[in-house]
């Protein structure tokens, strides 16, 4: 099986999203029913996005931040040989912060 590297264009960040986390009281819930995290790692950055005169900005987080983001941000894609895993493409406008 080959393995699809995914290259951000622009501004845009590739991140791996979290695991949800089990209740503390052992209630199992299906997936439909848990929200999804709105943390994740940051997996690869694109170069960043042109300015009016044409320098390019570069983004302010770098691979393995992890981050928070907003609720319905970005696009879902998977890579090919991760089909257990959550990956998202999203604008760094839509980051949120680091987390430390």
């Amino acid at each position: 099986m080959t393995k699809t590297k995914i290259k951000p264009l622009g501004n845009r960040v590739l991140i791996k999203r979290s695991k949800a986390q089990t209740s503390k009281g052992g209630i199992l819930l299906p997936d439909t029913a848990q929200e999804k995290p709105k943390e994740g790692t940051v997996i690869a950055v694109g170069p960043g996005k042109a300015d009016e005169t044409g320098k390019i900005e570069t983004c302010h987080v770098k691979e393995g931040d992890c981050v928070l983001f907003s609720s319905y941000a970005g696009t879902e894609v998977q890579y090919s040989e991760d089909r257990d895993e959550e990956y998202l493409i999203l604008s760094e406008e839509d980051i949120l912060g680091v987390l430390s």
